[in-house]
């Protein structure tokens, strides 16, 4: 690590900045620095102007993308070079607001019928229910979810700014029936290459982006999308509502697992979810019947 790297680490540090922000700001140093081929001491206004032309023009990058690259050198040059010339000679982009991507209980509810991994499912489920954002949901513990009092604990949310959040009772049950099966001892979602680590943030993107590729939607779904969907409760209490028991009790529905277990407490022991295959369950949701895979 460079002299420079490890003092601009220890401002970030010393200001309490996230360790996600801490990356990400030394990251923009890093290529600012590769792409001239030189220190940043050693760089001036004019450089900074070129590069960021260099983002917009060449590279293409959104202006959000713009924005963090130039606060992360003006941290550089400001608070750590104390140079007093950023401000005034390099521009800040001016901000457009953008309508989100919002997606249509309709096409929730496809997304969910078509996502037939149960550990899936159930991040997809606890975005529309709770609408955390990505961090916040992979880094959520068994011993975040308060059932005496029906909260979700966040213990580090945006600017590591702690919160608590309603807990919808069908979503609790959902989230019952996953433990059930998974059995996470530490983290609620844990990574299923690292199971002492939660999963990772391309890992959440992906299930989500591969979750709208089955549903048939056309449109760039990310995390965040859940938080402009209108995440509510009912939604959850509709798609999920209450069945009768078929005549046989060797196929159940995800449903009637929840019946059983309230009924029993635990699993009965004994039953299979579904005849010879105990890595999967039958769940009955609005497009028919589908399997979901437990191994996971």
């Amino acid at each position: 690590m460079t002299p420079l790297r490890k003092r601009m680490t220890e401002e970030l540090q010393l200001r309490n900045f996230s360790e996600v922000t801490i990356k990400t700001y030394v990251r923009v140093v890093q290529r600012f620095a590769k792409h001239f081929g030189k220190s940043p001491e050693k760089l001036g206004a004019e450089q900074v102007r070129q590069y960021l032309l260099h983002l917009l023009n060449d590279k293409g990058d959104a202006w959000s993308t713009l924005q963090g690259n130039r606060a992360a050198l003006k941290f550089l040059y400001v608070k750590v070079l104390k140079q007093p010339w950023f401000d005034e000679e390099i521009a800040k982009p001016k901000k457009r607001p953008r309508l989100p991507t919002v997606l249509s209980p309709e096409e929730i509810t496809r997304m969910l019928d078509r996502t037939t991994n149960l550990k899936h499912w159930t991040v997809l489920a606890t975005f529309y229910a709770t609408g955390l954002r990505s961090r916040e949901l992979r880094l959520l513990k068994v011993s975040d979810i308060d059932s005496a009092r029906m909260i979700l604990h966040v213990r580090e949310g945006k600017g590591r700014v702690p919160r608590e959040i309603g807990l919808s009772p069908v979503l609790l049950q959902r989230l019952r029936i996953y433990w059930r099966w998974r059995k996470p001892k530490e983290w609620l979602f844990p990574s299923k290459q690292r199971p002492g680590y939660p999963m990772d943030q391309k890992a959440v993107w992906s299930l989500c982006q591969n979750a709208a590729r089955r549903a048939g939607i056309n449109k760039h779904v990310t995390p965040h999308v859940f938080r402009h969907s209108g995440f509510r409760y009912e939604f959850i209490d509709a798609h999920l509502g209450d069945i009768e028991f078929p005549p046989q009790l060797g196929v159940l529905t995800l449903i009637q697992l929840e019946v059983l277990m309230q009924r029993f407490d635990v699993f009965p022991e004994g039953l299979q979810a579904e005849p010879s295959e105990e890595r999967e369950v039958l769940i009955l949701s609005q497009s028919g019947v589908h399997v979901f895979d437990l191994g996971l």
